[in-house]
């Protein structure tokens, strides 16, 4: 069994994305989760950059560029969703957050109807 990544700092991101739903309810916009989940950092502490950019390139070209809701502590990527439940495609993004930034854990969190629903995503995996 291997170790687990940033425990600690994954447990206090839980910790506020389950705060900021038992504050805001269900069936909000992605911005205003985006915006409480900013001002509970500020307010805990945690070290955060919001929509961090991170260019596509292919031979010096840039063909696109991806932006990461928010990497905590320069080593997690924090993913949010809102909508009725994850998709592959999900998933997929994430390990593309990860590959390119170079971070090795991330977490997908889904704020739904019925609550908040949290994956944490190994790069590799």
């Amino acid at each position: 069994m291997g170790k687990i990544v940033y425990p600690e700092l994954s447990y206090q991101i839980v910790g506020i994305l389950f705060k900021v739903f038992k504050s805001l309810g269900a069936g909000l916009q992605e911005k205003y989760y985006q915006k409480a989940i900013k001002l509970q950092f500020i307010k805990e502490g945690i070290a955060f950059l919001e929509q961090v950019r991170i260019d596509l390139d292919i031979e010096g070209q840039n063909v696109g560029r991806y932006y990461l809701d928010f990497v905590v502590d320069h080593k997690i990527v924090l993913e949010i969703k809102v909508k009725p439940s994850f998709c592959k495609a999900d998933f997929l993004q994430v390990l593309r957050y990860l590959g390119k930034s170079g971070l090795e854990l991330g977490i997908l969190a889904r704020f739904g109807r019925d609550g908040v629903e949290i994956k944490r995503i190994l790069k590799g995996f």
